[in-house]
């Protein structure tokens, strides 16, 4: 079953002589369930491909559809509901919010939709992350790991219909680093979550089921391990 499919994809900054192409015409689509890997040089456009994967900048031109609904004919306070409910994101630095403890943060999206909290998979996430023993840690109380850990519990807490992860490893030691992508591979497999995570390190792309290379905000590359 198709999750998500993106069309003649573009972005562009700058005009004339200076314009970017920073995405330049990329298309390809997802089956739920994979683990992606999308990898390149720094500036080859991987980042701003993923946000607008995950609607956070809107495109110069192209579609992008996530589970059937084209994401951008929405608009900006639909596509920001939309955005919370349907779609995970994990940044290389937590973007966690230090006055909230674990619990809360990790529970932000629900709050945020005026949602009920789902105890049981509430219990299950913080379980999952060996996190159950820091729920009322603030930020600032716990390591890099933990931080990162607390920010997938975040994704995955509403079960959205796709994950989105940029570099989120970069910030990382590498025990921490494997701990990390074993959990977002146990999202994977556990909840037949779909994730898509950009990353520098060749043995995080070689876990993944599929790798996508970008170059020159094109791709140049599509191939499964």
């Amino acid at each position: 079953m198709e999750i998500l499919r993106v069309e003649n994809l573009r972005k562009t900054y700058g005009k004339g002589e200076n314009v970017v192409h920073a995405v330049d015409d990329v298309s390809f689509s997802v089956e739920k369930g994979e683990f992606i890997a999308i990898v390149g040089a720094s500036g080859s456009g991987k980042s701003t491909l993923l946000h607008l994967l995950g609607g956070v900048d809107r495109p110069t031109s192209g579609k992008v559809y996530i589970d059937g609904k084209d994401i951008y004919s929405l608009s900006d306070d639909n596509l920001a509901i939309f955005r919370r409910r349907q779609v995970g994101l994990i940044y290389q630095f937590y973007n966690l919010i230090p006055i909230l403890n674990v619990e809360e943060n990790i529970t932000l999206p629900c709050e945020l939709d005026g949602k009920e909290i789902d105890k049981q998979r509430l219990e299950e996430v913080l379980k999952t992350l060996n996190l159950t023993n820091r729920r009322k840690n603030l930020p600032n109380e716990l390591s890099g790991g933990q931080q990162q850990r607390v920010s997938i519990g975040r994704a995955v807490i509403n079960n959205p219909a796709i994950m989105l992860a940029d570099e989120p490893t970069g910030n990382l030691d590498s025990k921490a680093s494997e701990e990390i992508i074993s959990l977002l591979r146990l999202s994977n497999k556990k909840y037949n979550q779909t994730v898509i995570i950009i990353t520098h390190d060749e043995k995080i792309a070689l876990e993944a089921d599929r790798v996508i290379t970008i170059g020159d905000g094109k791709i140049i590359k599509d191939e499964r391990n």
